[in-house]
C-alpha cells in the first residue's frame, strides 16, 4: 500500500484528538425534514434513528427560510432556467443574471454602493482580508473572532497583528495608537455577533475609535465586520449588528446567504472602488465557482421576504421565542448568557455535565452542540442552543423540559 507510513501517522493524529475530546466524530445524517405545521415546527429525521423525530436547536437557519415555498420555488424555476451549476467561474464564463440581480438587491439592502457574492462565507471572510491586508499593513482582531477571520490574517501576511481582549475597547484605541507610525494601513476586524456565545461587537464605539485614529495612517484605518450571525436575525430589521448599535455602515461588510437567509454562499459589500478591486484581486472570488444560478434566485426571494411584512413577523417571532427559551433557562436555575440575539448559551462551566446534558437532549429528540474543554477554555463550556423563527412555543416548551427532566 503507498500510504502504509502516512495513513499510520494520520491514524495517530486522529486517536490523540480523540483522547483530548477535540475530534468532531462521525456526522448525523439527516435522511428526512417534516416542515412545520400548526403548534410543531419543522423536525428532522436521522439515519440509524428509525422514525425519531428531532427538533433542530442547532440551526443557523434563524428565519426558518430553508422550507419556505417561494424560497425553494425561486431556486426551482432559476435552475429549470440556467441549469444545476454554473459551469465555470465567473471571469471565464460569466455571471448569471440571479447573480447580478442578487448583488444589487443585497447592496442596496445594505445601503452600499455595491455588492459581491461569494461560494461560501468562510471564502468571503478569506478572500476580503487576504486581498485587503498587505506588508504594509496593521490588524488589530479581536480575541474571539471566527476561525475564518484568523486564518485569513495569517494568510494576508501583515507587518503587525495585535488582538484585543474580547469588546475591550480602550485595547482597541491603544493598539490603533500604537500602530500609528508603523504601517500605512490598518485593518480592525471584528465579528458582529460572535458565534459561541451570541453577543455583539459595539460596532459603534469601534467605528468612533476608527475614525478617531484614522488621521495617522496614509491608507486609512478600515473596517471589516463579519456579521454573517447578526444579518437577518438582529436588529428591528434584519440588518445586522450595524442596526441594532446605531453604527455607522462599517467600510467593508461580509455576511453570508447560508444561516438568517437559509440557502448558501457569502457576500460582501462596501464602496464601488473596494469591490471593483476585490473583484480583480480576490483569489476565491476569481477560481471558485459562484453559488448556481438556483442558489442566488433563492436567496434573492429570502431577502424579498425578509424587506416584507412577512419578514417583520418572522423578526418579531424570533425574538419572542429566544427570550422565551431565555427566561425559561434562568427558572429552570441554568446560567445564560442574556441577549436578543437567537444564539442562547446554555453555560455549564464543566466538560462532563455538558455532554452529559447534550447526551439527554438527543435522546429526548433534541439536537444541540456543546462546547466543552479543551475546544473552549476550562470553564466556560457550554450547550449553544440556536432559536428559529419556524419554532414554536410548544417546541421551546419541550426543550425545556427534557432540560428540565435531565436536570
Amino acid at each position: 500500500m503507498p500510504l502504509d507510513r502516512l495513513t499510520g501517522v494520520l491514524d495517530g493524529r486522529v486517536a490523540r484528538l480523540e483522547e483530548q475530546g477535540t475530534a468532531k466524530g462521525r456526522e448525523a445524517v439527516v435522511r428526512g425534514v417534516i416542515p412545520p405545521e400548526g403548534e410543531r415546527g419543522a423536525r428532522l429525521l436521522l439515519e440509524g434513528e428509525g422514525d425519531r423525530t428531532f427538533i433542530r436547536m442547532n440551526s443557523n437557519s434563524y428565519l426558518g427560510l430553508g422550507l419556505h415555498p417561494e424560497v425553494i420555488g425561486a431556486g426551482e424555476a432559476a435552475a429549470q432556467a440556467m441549469g444545476a451549476g454554473p459551469g465555470a467561474v465567473r471571469f471565464i464564463i460569466g455571471a448569471h443574471t440571479p447573480h447580478v440581480e442578487l448583488e444589487r438587491a443585497l447592496a442596496d439592502f445594505h445601503g452600499r454602493e455595491e455588492g459581491m457574492i461569494f461560494s461560501s462565507a468562510y471564502a468571503a471572510v478569506v478572500g476580503v482580508l487576504a486581498a485587503l491586508i498587505d506588508s504594509d499593513t496593521a490588524v488589530i482582531s479581536d480575541e474571539l473572532n471566527h476561525n475564518s477571520i484568523i486564518n485569513a490574517v495569517r494568510l494576508g501576511r501583515p507587518r503587525s497583528k495585535s488582538v484585543y481582549p474580547h469588546l475591550d475597547m480602550a485595547a482597541l484605541d491603544r493598539l490603533l495608537g500604537e500602530a500609528q507610525g508603523r504601517a500605512r494601513r490598518a485593518v480592525v476586524v471584528t465579528d458582529g455577533i460572535f458565534s459561541m456565545r451570541g453577543d455583539h461587537a459595539p460596532l459603534d464605539e469601534i467605528m468612533e475609535i476608527a475614525r478617531r485614529r484614522d488621521g495617522g495612517f496614509p491608507e486609512n484605518a478600515v473596517v471589516v465586520v463579519d456579521d454573517s450571525h447578526g444579518v437577518g436575525a438582529f436588529g428591528p430589521t434584519g440588518r445586522g449588528t450595524e442596526e441594532y448599535t446605531g453604527s455607522p455602515p462599517a467600510d467593508l461588510l461580509i455576511g453570508t446567504l447560508g444561516k438568517a437567509f437559509g440557502v448558501n454562499g457569502g457576500y460582501a459589500a462596501s464602496c464601488a472602488p473596494v469591490i471593483r478591486f476585490l473583484r480583480e484581486t480576490s483569489p476565491l472570488y476569481i477560481y471558485s465557482n459562484p453559488i448556481t444560478a438556483g442558489e442566488a434566485a433563492a436567496a434573492r426571494a429570502a431577502l424579498g421576504i425578509l424587506r416584507s411584512e412577512e419578514g417583520a413577523r418572522r423578526l418579531a417571532s424570533l425574538r419572542r421565542l429566544t427570550a422565551r427559551l431565555e427566561s425559561g433557562l434562568v427558572s429552570l436555575g441554568f446560567e445564560v448568557i442574556p441577549g436578543e440575539h437567537p444564539i442562547v448559551p446554555l453555560m455549564l462551566r464543566d466538560t462532563d455535565e455538558t455532554r452529559r446534558l447534550v447526551s439527554a437532549l438527543f435522546d429526548g429528540g433534541v439536537l444541540a452542540t456543546g462546547l466543552a474543554y479543551p475546544v473552549v477554555p476550562r470553564g466556560d463550556e457550554e450547550i449553544r442552543l440556536q432559536v428559529n423563527a419556524d419554532h414554536t412555543a410548544a417546541d421551546i416548551d419541550r426543550v425545556l423540559s427534557v432540560l428540565a427532566a435531565a436536570r
